[in-house]
């Protein structure tokens, strides 16, 4: 066996190996407290990382996520799983300063040079971003897994939480959906070379540049789009204070997703996530890419709450930073009778 086209050979049939769903998750956090007078972002609200107020100019903001494999190629695994570790640091508004390797390998089926391949692929991506991996953890583990822990700063003023959008507002996702279908497909050996490189490739983009970017605009909130799938973290937005209208056709969704969709690739996770939120949806007519929506992502991309002014300056400037996906994809409206709904 070599060392690519084999990573995902071990991972658990989809939905086995996910992450818990919304609900599963507040509940089982539901009884822990972190509450502290230094504490400015805890568990309490399901913000994408904590932060730790250290004096005026600086706080700590702290992350931590892994993954089984989405791709073969070990380097690239390691860098798409970097990349979804460091995106929580990067909605918050806060600049990566260290990493610690978190590594679950099976070392069964396969050599330990790839092992050396993951982490030189995770490491790459926290190079790119102005970070440094300063050690971590590795177990032998029946199922792979890789990811990071992850600290770095943002001013305590200038944090940008997940549920302050305002009313007027719009949104913005700077990546596409459907990561979780083309994942899936991966596994399943149903995808060509090309539409492989062309996941792989989006999955491994940072949300460094989108984070730098967004800060010189009239944003209110932001937050990433990752295993809750976009309504899953579009609702966690809502707080239950505002409600959320979707523009389904300006969702940016690629295309090779909508095929596997349709022929009845779709994760497990995809349903728990919409089971979990059809209280919270206001029922229209279905739309084709009805389950995009609930469609758990691996390094999604930012969902970015801000004024409608700012708006298009800001999707030009992510469109001339290569990040050609971003759209205006909802508007921020006064609580109705659900917090989510699509036109």
């Amino acid at each position: 066996m070599n060392n690519e086209a084999k990573l995902t050979k071990y991972v658990k049939a989809a939905g086995c190996a996910a992450k818990l769903g919304p609900g599963d998750l507040t509940e089982a956090i539901g009884g822990l407290d972190c509450k502290h007078e230094n504490v400015l972002v805890g568990m309490d609200e399901s913000d994408d990382a904590s932060v730790y107020f250290l004096d005026e100019h600086r706080a700590l903001v702290q992350t931590v996520d892994i993954i089984t494999p989405v791709v073969d190629d070990p380097f690239v695994y390691g860098q798409i799983a970097a990349a979804n570790s460091l995106s929580d640091v990067f909605a918050m508004g806060g600049v990566v300063a260290t990493a610690m390797n978190i590594v679950g390998f099976d070392g069964c089926h396969h050599p330990r040079s790839v092992l050396k391949e993951i982490l030189e692929g995770g490491q790459s991506k926290v190079k790119e971003c102005g970070g440094i991996i300063i050690g971590g953890h590795t177990i032998e583990a029946p199922e792979m897994t890789y990811g990071l822990s992850v600290s770095g700063f943002v001013h305590p003023k200038r944090i940008y939480r997940n549920n302050t959008p305002r009313i007027g507002d719009v949104l913005i996702l700077t990546k596409p959906l459907g990561m979780g279908i083309l994942t899936t497909a991966i596994k399943a050996d149903m995808l060509e070379a090309k539409v492989v490189e062309k996941v792989a490739s989006i999955l491994a983009t940072l949300n460094f540049k989108a984070s730098q970017i967004m800060q010189q605009y009239d944003v209110s909130a932001c937050t990433d789009v990752t295993g809750f799938g976009l309504f899953g973290h579009a609702y966690e937005m809502s707080f239950n204070r505002v409600s959320i209208a979707f523009d389904i056709k300006n969702i940016p969704i690629v295309e090779e997703a909508r095929t596997m969709a349709d022929m009845g690739i779709i994760p497990a996770g995809a349903y728990t996530n919409k089971a979990y939120l059809s209280d919270k949806v206001e029922v229209k007519i279905p739309h084709r890419d009805e389950i995009m929506l609930y469609d758990a992502q691996t390094s999604g991309g930012l969902l970015i709450a801000v004024s409608q002014v700012d708006a298009p300056r800001l999707v030009q400037r992510l469109h001339n930073e290569g990040l050609v996906y971003s759209n205006i994809i909802a508007e921020i409206l006064p609580l109705g009778a659900k917090p989510l709904l699509y036109m």
